[in-house]
């Protein structure tokens, strides 16, 4: 008979803050549900500018029909659901305040950030840079660690407790994964992209190829350019 103990509890899915510069884990948001459904886009960076070459009224350079500018931009989106009423086991006396906290804290700068930018300016710096985020990586499984850019982060409080702390959540969250052409040369980030890449390289090879067959053809036909 199967014991409790012997089914394997399953992985989760979070977000990781990274030092940049020493690569060590800052803090790790464990997401309490895993999204059932995960939406995903990837676009390519083509290049020879906005034309496809087609002749269908494009502008673009037809020796660059099959050349890549880079890698391509990937964003996804799902829903991730907090729920306090799940977890009686842990005290919470500001219901989901403080993993709501979180999460907003990866779109905005901190209090000290801002108090600091506006010292600057008052003392009269010309050019104040733009405050720079941490690292942060998105993990669904060991087979997708990405570097990503909060893009999208809204949030449907379903239910309070008597003090109006919120207790049951939606978030939808949208984020786009840094690539090297977003991160600059040697900077952690870009060799995390390279890696998670690499890792789809991989996952890419082991897939089983079909056969011309299955498609009503034969390799004459393509080597000839009789399709």
């Amino acid at each position: 008979m199967t014991r409790y103990a012997d089914i394997p509890k399953p992985i989760r899915s979070g977000i990781v803050i990274v030092d940049p510069e020493r690569g060590t884990p800052q803090r790790i948001i464990v997401l309490q549900f895993n999204p059932d459904t995960l939406e995903r886009s990837l676009a390519p960076q083509v290049a020879g500018g906005a034309g496809d070459g087609s002749g269908g009224g494009g502008g673009g350079d037809r020796n660059e029909a099959l050349r890549l500018k880079g890698p391509a931009q990937e964003t996804w989106k799902f829903t991730a659901e907090i729920d306090a009423t799940d977890q009686f086991e842990v005290s919470a006396p500001d219901g989901i305040h403080p993993q709501l906290a979180v999460l907003e804290m990866l779109v905005q700068p901190t209090a000290a950030q801002l108090r600091e930018a506006t010292r600057l300016s008052k003392k009269g710096t010309i050019e104040i840079s733009p405050i720079e985020m941490p690292l942060t990586l998105f993990t669904w499984g060991s087979k997708r660690v990405m570097p990503v850019r909060l893009t999208e982060l809204s949030i449907n409080e379903s239910a309070f407790d008597v003090n109006l702390n919120p207790i049951r959540a939606s978030l939808g969250i949208g984020m786009k994964v840094l690539t090297v052409s977003d991160l600059p040369a040697g900077h952690r980030g870009a060799e995390l992209y390279l890696a998670h890449l690499a890792q789809k390289e991989r996952l890419a090879g082991a897939a089983r190829s079909g056969g011309l067959g299955a498609l009503g053809l034969t390799g004459a036909d393509i080597g000839m350019g009789r399709v």
